[in-house]
């Protein structure tokens, strides 16, 4: 590992022992990192950060520069105490869009299609199932991607149909019911997922026997939505994370459609999707009422 590698490892286990997760923050330094290191940069500099937060393979309607900065900001900041050559990126350089993005909504007819095309360009059988699960329980059950990617094989109650959710973005762990259909799907890539013996308990695994990464993950998916063509006339390509959102406002737009109080009804759907308010579940509805909301899966 290089003293830039062994840098961030510090970096993340101090912010973590004060209460922060840093997820995002992790998967964005390690990119940066990573980049730092085939150029040979043995500290971070201002040509390095600009190359890596305008980066023009990013999407342009996306978060994702403003984000990159605040993460490099924050280690370089802590590194520049340690290594003076350290040149920290101001504030305000490049600032968050103002106004959020339209999100994609999937259909059946998307999802099947996504799915067939990540099985179609996977050559292994075990990866493509793997791919082709994760995608389907994501779409059903409105799952956010990490949690998926972090269910045990313990997490999940064959007998009730129910998939305990730990470990979550608030700390709050809840239980998410599914249908007796996705219960048996996921029993049968269970199966073959034991055949392989893997070294982990993680339930979604690799084909080396290791718990999925999520950029791994994010990379298929993308590649399978493109070979699709699923949104290709959007003004931006779907994300994963528009699965979870599509679920939300299909359960909401099914509730005022069968004349339900939807209102009444909102703190379910907030609980089910592990959100801390209410407000947060309505706001996907508010974000989506621009574009026609397809009819709603089933867990």
């Amino acid at each position: 590992m290089s003293a830039l590698s062994d840098a961030l490892r510090d970096y993340l286990s101090l912010r973590r022992a004060l209460g922060h997760k840093l997820a995002e923050h992790e998967r964005q330094l390690t990119r940066f990192v990573a980049r730092l290191d085939a150029a040979d940069a043995g500290f971070v500099t201002m040509a390095g950060t600009l190359a890596f937060v305008l980066d023009p393979e990013l999407d342009p309607a996306s978060t994702t520069p403003a984000r990159r900065l605040m993460a490099v900001r924050g280690f370089a900041r802590w590194l520049s105490a340690i290594d003076p050559r350290t040149e920290v990126p101001p504030a305000g350089l490049v600032s968050r869009r103002p106004g959020r993005r339209v999100p994609y909504l999937f259909s059946d007819q998307d999802v099947a299609a996504v799915v067939r095309a990540a099985r179609a360009s996977t050559p292994s059988a075990f990866r493509a199932e793997t791919l082709a699960s994760l995608i389907v329980l994501l779409a059903v059950t409105g799952m956010r991607v990490g949690e998926a990617l972090r269910l045990d094989c313990g997490d999940l109650d064959w007998d009730q149909a129910v998939i305990k959710v730990r470990d979550t973005k608030f700390g709050k762990g809840r239980d998410v019911a599914v249908s007796a259909s996705t219960a048996e799907a996921l029993a049968g890539y269970r199966r073959r997922r034991d055949r392989r013996q893997p070294a982990t308990t993680r339930l979604f695994v690799s084909l080396a026997g290791t718990p999925v990464i999520y950029s791994n993950f994010a990379c298929a998916f993308r590649q399978a939505v493109r070979a699709a063509g699923v949104g290709a006339d959007g003004p931006a390509r779907p994300r994963v994370h528009d699965l979870r959102h599509s679920f939300a406002v299909r359960t909401l737009a099914g509730w005022y459609r069968a004349g339900l109080d939807a209102e009444a009804l909102l703190p379910r759907l907030s609980t089910y999707l592990g959100h801390r308010e209410p407000r947060s579940t309505y706001r996907y509805y508010s974000d989506s009422r621009v574009i026609p909301i397809p009819a709603p899966l089933h867990a």
